[in-house]
């Protein structure tokens, strides 16, 4: 699934990251890797996320959430 239709509240690992090179490398940078969990605490419209990763919180955009794959953490 992507990214950008994840629940509140849950737990995600992600599993693909399909994005330009620069954009990729600025979320490897800042702890988004493959493998990584990702929590979804709260949505802002339109596939706009704000997600804690790492102990930190993020706020990604559509343009990165519908280009990220995702799988639930049970």
């Amino acid at each position: 699934m992507d990214l950008k239709d994840a629940q509140i509240g849950h737990d995600y690992k992600v599993l693909d990251i399909s994005l330009p090179i620069n954009l990729e490398r600025r979320l490897e940078a800042l702890g988004m890797t493959k493998e990584t969990t990702i929590t979804v605490q709260n949505r802002k419209g339109k596939g706009i996320l704000i997600i804690k990763l790492r102990g930190t919180r993020f706020a990604l955009g559509l343009n990165i959430t519908e280009n990220i794959k995702v799988e639930e953490v049970i």
